[in-house]
């Protein structure tokens, strides 16, 4: 987590002093310290927690999380409103904080607390009969081969019907993750009914996705029972969500948003563009992409407890490619389209959600019995 906190410090300082070389350099690393961090935090997460307390550690990791949508599209919506370009001064100001409060937050990762088996403990008192060069040799095989290990046991997981059910989950998150935080303030941005206003939407629009992701990932983390029944009826809240924002968007946004560059649109949408509309399907986004989230991490959780750093790596795996591949289409397709593709997935996302659940508690009850 620290190595991976370091890689995200290096890319925000390339914002600084902005360069060509420097942005693509950075943006590869971050995809490497992404995949590590959420894989190292998520099998943290499972360390620290039970069956119990999974589904509230889950919700606040979540909203804590999402805090950082909400403090950084407020800032720059008071500071930068009503300016014009934004000054060298201005960017660097920013990024300058970003770095330190990145820094910052990589470094509490020292004072975390350690989880450590008894029987995968270090025998200290056999190390220190054994010179320097030797422990570290030692160690270093250990997690060579502890590595080899837990990368056969993500292939071998890649082939079970568990997961396999859940990769459609796993992919919904993936394009829809585009969506909301590319797609839509892209098209709030380009819709030419908004006027002079529509730039500042994209702002408040990012506000209001991160208080819907803190208000789900606090509502269901904190009130919600860790049961079988609770966990499915979020994940269907969500996906009712969704389908209700997807649906007044599709109403309320032109059709050809997504695929403009630098310009506005030209087809008209079904209904008056407003903002109420858009500031809520905005809402509406964040609450049911925290409702998915966090619902995969708690059940992910509670079914590869001793092999839950397969299971996030399988996770976010699945999650980036699906992001990535809707970064790709988004530049083509129309509006609808895109909308189609994600209410098709969802809903396959879900039902295979749902038949994980059931199946789940069928053996549990079985072993119970």
């Amino acid at each position: 987590m620290m190595l991976s906190g370091l890689l995200y410090s290096g890319y925000i300082a390339a914002f600084i002093l902005p360069a060509t070389w420097s942005f693509y350099l950075t943006s590869f690393l971050i995809g490497v310290a992404a995949a590590m961090l959420w894989t190292a935090q998520g099998n943290f997460l499972v360390l620290n927690s039970d069956a119990s307390t999974i589904n509230k550690n889950t919700g606040l990791f979540w909203a804590l999380l999402q805090c950082s949508m909400l403090f950084g599209n407020l800032y720059i919506y008071f500071d930068w409103n009503g300016k014009i370009t934004v000054t060298d001064k201005d960017r660097m100001t920013v990024f300058v904080v970003l770095l330190v409060l990145s820094l910052l937050g990589t470094l509490s990762f020292i004072v975390l607390r350690k989880n450590c088996d008894p029987d995968e403990a270090p025998n200290e008192e056999n190390d220190s009969l054994l010179p320097a060069s030797m422990i570290y040799k030692q160690r270093a095989l250990s997690a060579v081969r502890e590595a080899t290990t837990e990368f056969r046991t993500m292939i071998n997981m890649f082939g079970t019907k568990t997961i396999f059910l859940l990769s459609f989950c796993m992919a919904y998150s993936g394009l829809e993750l585009t969506f909301y935080s590319g797609v839509y303030g892209t098209c709030i941005g380009a819709t030419a009914q908004f006027g002079t206003s529509a730039k500042g939407l994209i702002g408040l629009s990012g506000i209001l996705v991160g208080i819907g992701e803190i208000v789900g990932g606090g509502l269901f983390g904190l009130l919600c029972k860790n049961s079988r029944f609770r966990r499915t009826s979020v994940v269907f809240l969500g996906m009712m969500v969704h389908f209700i924002s997807f649906y007044l968007i599709f109403l309320n946004i032109p059709d050809d948003a997504p695929i403009v560059f630098e310009s506005v649109t030209v087809l008209e949408p079904y209904l008056t563009p407003s903002v109420p509309v858009t500031l809520m399907c905005s809402f509406l986004l964040g609450l049911g992409d925290s409702c998915f989230n966090t619902q995969i991490y708690s059940l992910l959780g509670c079914l590869y407890a001793e092999q839950s750093s397969p299971a996030f790596a399988i996770f976010k795996f699945i999650q980036s490619v699906c992001a990535a591949v809707a970064f790709f289409y988004s530049n083509y397709l129309l509006l609808s389209w895109q909308l189609l593709l994600m209410v098709i997935l969802g809903f396959a996302g879900t039902l295979c959600f749902f038949l994980v659940e059931k199946t789940q508690g069928m053996s549990a009850d079985l072993q119970e019995y």
